[in-house]
Parts: structure tokens; C-alpha cells; sequence
């Protein structure tokens, strides 16, 4: 099923600040009889209604910024230069399992939300479980309802690796606050009490860069390796009773700094590295210095055997709340009026610090920043930037049209027709105009 929250279209006559606040041309339902003809009560009503439950979302701070209160200001695609036909298009492919299962699609514009979208999916995540080896309920079980995708009966949806993005963020925090002092420093020194042994070259000449970048030298999982592989690395930390220890153990087999390697357990040592320097746990840092001040009350985290919180992909957020990650960096870490993490850090982290992460192919592929990464791009200069997750997870920000795509999904045992990548590029980039 499909439950949509999206404004629909706007009357031309109804000025562009009522449309944006989701307020149809002849008001049908929303406001009866008595209001239409009043002109002061149309304009408290406008002022009202701009304001949102949350506070004022009039541009502040950044300039031409609305910055959401408790809610997201909404508006319609036409007002904000957006083909409604075109997104309509998408949605009625995605409603008709195109995409595979997609449990939520955001589309804002301009700080606006401008596309709305949630499916119901339950019943079919429910009879996927029984038909898997593994029933058993566990936070690792990807396949149970009560983990995956939403946690619990709640509206937060498992970011998987998209929480390495999130975490980066936090990251950024501790090092503009001099926690950190700088990603140029040596990485493996933080890990002494583990047994590292610092005589080892490579591990010597690994910087925090080299963690953040994946290109820690780090053995980790053969090219082309399935999660679902009980030998893949990933599926052996998250069986583990001692993270750190594990990851700490993988041999360095080649050259820091040199080639890109995804790797989930150097973001499992960054979010180490977070609760070392500032004596906070990675969430309970997050919560304070990232996630309050941007007005994300709710979230859950996944907590390992070892105590830590899960920073390779253990983060629960709603999808509105995700898109609040995606329009922090959009505006370079600030927050309505408020610098959360510094603009040099944003700019470094998604820009294409590793400008191809498959250089030896013949075709161009995404670059990568601090945990981010970075699909398109020319000569240096970020377009397109993305948190991207296992199942469906795609958080897709692109500055030049100041525009935030969320798809949360849970695709594992199928392969769908088309992908949230494609749907970026082919369907709502093609439809973006002038704001």
C-alpha cells in the first residue's frame, strides 16, 4: 500500500508561500467556509501555517535557507520548479515493484518537502523471513521483522551503511572541537591497548585520513564478496563478542593510502576513535553534539557485545529525520544560524578525496570522501553526494539544485528492475528546473 503525505497540486492562483505550506486552491477540507473571503484570516492562517508546529521556517541564517521546526515545511513540486508528472511517474513505478521494496521516498527541494511517499510492506517482510534459515531473533538477523528494516514497530528505519556517513559527521564535531587533532595524525596509535604492533610499517604510516578514506591497507573481503558469504568479514565481526579486537587483528597487506578497499571495520575503529577522544560513547556524542541541535529526538542504535555503538551500520533514524543529515551538509554544517560541524570539514568529506574507487576499470565510477560518497563530480567539484546503505538505503544530495532525495528500502532477495540511483539521475534530475 501506498500512503502519501504529498501536497497535491496547487491552484496558479494561490500565492507560492501557501503552496509551499501545502495549502490547495480552494482550501477542500482544510478550512471551511467562513475563512474563504476573510483576507486577515487568510493571513494568520498563512503565518500559521508557515510557521509549522516547530517554530518559524522563514530563511534564517543561511541565506534562502527554510529550516524545518518539528515538521518539514511543505510545498509542491511546480512551486518549487519540479515536473509533478514526472515524480508522479516514479512513484506510480515504484508503487508497481520496479524498484523493489521501498518502505519510504522524500523528495524536498529548497528546504520543502516536496514528495512524500511511504509503502507498506509487512506482510511481505514476514512471509520473507520464514522462507530463511535463520528465524531466530537477533539484531543481526536481517531478515526478522522486529530488526529489519524498522526497528520495532516504530517509524525508524535501519540506515545500515548510511550510518558511516552519519558518523562521519560526528567525527567532524570532535575534531573542530580539538578532540581530534587532525586526520593527518597516525590512526593505529589509538589502538596500543588492543595490541598493535606500531613497529609494523604500514601500520605506522596509516593516517585517520586513510581510515575515513578506505584506504587503510586493510585486509578485508575479496572483490565481489556477498554478505551473505559466512566467510565475508562483515558477516564474521557482526558474530563476534569483540569487535574491536577482530577488525584490530585483520593483517595490513598493502600500502596505506594507495587503494581503495571498502571496509566495515575501519568505521567500526572511527567510531572507537569518537569515544576515546571525547569520552563519549559514539551515540551518546551524536545525541548531544549532532543529532539534538538539528532537532532529531528519536534514534536507535545498535550496541555490540563490547559496549560500543555500531558505527559500520547499527543507526535507526526516520526517514524525515535522515534528510535532516542530508540538508546539515547541504548548507555546510550549519543549522539555522548554527555551525553544527565546520564548513572546511563538510567540504573535505564530500569531495572526491579518492576521485575514482575503481581506477583500473575503463568506465568512471563514484569517488569517496570522509565516509561519504561522491558519484558525481568534475575536475574536484562535488554535484552529487551519498550515504548508501545495504537494502536500499540512499540518501542522495545535490547542492547545485539544492535538492535532497531519500529512498529507505529492503531488497535482499531479489534483484529489482531499477535502482534509487537511476531513479536520481533518469527520472527526478531530468525534472528538476529553475526554483
Amino acid at each position: 500500500m501506498n500512503e502519501t503525505t504529498s501536497p497535491g497540486t496547487a491552484g496558479a492562483d494561490v500565492p507560492l508561500e501557501a503552496r509551499r505550506c501545502g495549502i490547495a486552491g480552494d482550501l477542500p477540507g482544510r478550512i471551511g467556509p467562513k475563512w474563504r473571503g476573510n483576507a486577515i484570516a487568510w493571513v494568520l492562517l498563512l503565518a500559521a501555517a508557515c510557521s509549522g508546529p516547530g517554530g518559524s521556517s522563514a530563511p534564517q541564517g543561511d541565506a534562502g535557507a527554510a529550516w524545518p521546526g518539528e515538521e518539514w515545511p511543505v510545498s509542491t513540486p511546480e512551486a518549487e520548479g519540479v515536473d509533478a508528472a514526472a515524480i508522479e511517474a516514479l512513484v506510480r513505478d515504484i508503487d508497481a515493484g520496479r524498484y523493489g521494496l521501498i518502505d519510504h521516498f522524500l523528495l524536498i527541494r529548497n528546504g520543502y518537502v516536496i514528495a512524500d511517499h511511504r509503502w507498506d510492506h509487512g506482510e511481505r517482510y514476514a512471509e520473507l523471513l520464514t522462507q530463511q534459515p535463520d528465524t531466530v531473533l537477533h539484531q543481526y538477523n536481517y531478515d526478522h521483522p522486529d530488526w529489519h528494516p524498522y526497528y520495532r514497530d516504530t517509524d525508524m528505519h535501519s540506515l545500515q551503511s548510511v550510518t558511516k556517513s552519519v558518523m562521519s559527521v560526528a567525527f567532524g564535531v570532535a575534531v573542530d572541537a580539538g578532540y581530534i587533532s587532525g586526520v593527518h595524525d597516525a590512526a593505529w596509535p589509538w589502538f596500543t591497548n588492543y595490541g598493535v604492533d606500531l613497529a609494523d610499517p604500514r601500520r605506522a604510516a596509516t593516517t585517520i585520513e586513510d581510515f575515513l578514506t578506505m584506504r587503510s591497507g586493510m585486509d578485508w573481503a575479496r572483490p565481489g564478496q556477498p554478505y551473505t558469504d559466512e566467510t565475508h568479514p562483515t558477516a564474521i565481526l557482526e558474530g563476534s563478542d569483540a569487535w574491536i579486537e577482530y577488525v584490530v587483528g585483520q593483517p595490513v597487506g598493502t600500502d596505506p593510502g594507495e587503494r581503495f578497499d571498502y571496509n566495515d571495520g575501519v568505521s567500526v575503529l572511527l567510531g572507537k576513535m569518537v569515544r576515546e577522544a571525547t569520552g563519549q560513547r559514539l551515540d551518546a556524542w551524536a545525541e548531544e553534539r549532532l543529532f539534538g541541535p538539528i532537532g532529531i529526538d528519536e534514534y536507535y542504535w545498535k550496541i555490540t557485545p563490547g559496549g560500543e555503538a555500531d558505527s559500520e551500520g547499527g543507526l535507526y533514524l526516520s526517514t524525515h529525520d535522515l534528510a535532516r543529515i542530508g540538508y546539515l551538509m547541504l548548507h555546510g554544517g550549519e543549522w539555522d544560524g548554527r555551525q553544527i560541524v565546520s564548513r572546511e570539514w563538510v567540504r573535505v568529506s564530500t569531495s572526491p578525496v579518492v576521485p575514482d574507487v575503481a581506477p583500473d576499470n575503463d568506465r568512471p565510477d563514484s569517488g569517496y570522501g570522509y565516509q561519504w560518497w561522491v558519484p558525481v563530480h568534475d575536475d574536484g567539484e562535488t554535484r552529487v553526494f551519498a550515504g548508501n546503505g545495504y537494502g536500499g538505503q540512499f540518501l542522495h544530495i545535490v547542492p547545485e539544485h539544492d535538492l535532497i532525495s531519500v529512498f529507505n528500502g529492503w531488497t535482499l532477495h531479489q534483484r529489482a528492475e531499477m535502482s534509487s540511483w537511476t531513479a536520481l539521475q533518469e527520472r527526478i534530475l531530468p525534472a528538476v528546473g529553475p526554483s
